[in-house]
């Protein structure tokens, strides 16, 4: 199954956001990754739709949105005006979640669902097989540039195990503490999308640092 490397942008320098974009589409970035904070469900707060159509407007990659938002039925027809490609919202504050990924679906982009690193897999089971993607997050969501917590192999073998079981297509993604160090053994552990944040932009070589990685999960 496809690999694919996902900068995200949080980690970029936006007084040159065009430009370091741009250095990852040169290094062979596949997706581009924006994360989408509220402040409220996260203890910060980042960009919005008009950032997103933005970058729509810098590169022909597809767009993976990221909410980590409060209510987020509310804002999926900006995003998807926007540009996103992807879209993916959290299980824990989504009491009506198969309504949420149906919405998204309808708007003929792809729907994933995101676990937070204390949310067990097996709450998946019940919509697992309605989504394109899962987004397990490899650190507390809300910050970039934070560790990477160890059990979360764990979590992608029981993770794969229930795909396995209810839906073969779907893929998983990883978000948070990816870099050179880890990034091939998440290969191994059947992660298809690889979330890289400070591991590109933080690099000091934007451009040949996506392009390590990509040769990595090849």
């Amino acid at each position: 199954m496809n690999k694919f490397i996902c900068p995200s942008i949080l980690a970029a320098d936006f007084k040159h956001l065009e430009k370091d974009i741009l250095e990852t589409v040169n290094g062979g970035a596949d997706i581009i990754h924006c994360d989408i904070m509220d402040g409220q469900f996260v203890p910060n707060i980042s960009f919005g739709p008009e950032i997103v159509s933005m970058v729509n407007q810098i590169t022909n990659l597809p767009l993976d949105v990221h909410l980590m938002i409060n209510n987020p039925e509310n804002f999926i027809d900006k995003f998807v005006k926007a540009g996103a490609d992807y879209i993916s919202v959290h299980f824990e504050n989504n009491f009506h979640l198969n309504r949420v990924i149906n919405q998204i679906k309808d708007s003929g982009i792809k729907a994933g669902v995101v676990i937070n690193p204390a949310t067990n897999v097996n709450s998946l089971e019940e919509i697992i097989s309605h989504v394109d993607f899962v987004l397990i997050m490899s650190v507390n969501p809300g910050f970039g540039g934070q560790k990477f917590i160890s059990n979360t192999y764990q979590k992608i073998i029981k993770l794969k195990n229930l795909i396995n079981e209810f839906n073969p297509g779907c893929l998983i993604e990883i978000d948070g503490g990816v870099g050179k160090e880890n990034i091939k053994s998440l290969s191994d552990a059947c992660v298809n999308m690889f979330v890289c944040g400070a591991s590109i932009f933080k690099s000091g070589n934007i451009s040949k640092t996506t392009s390590e990685l990509k040769k990595l999960i090849s």
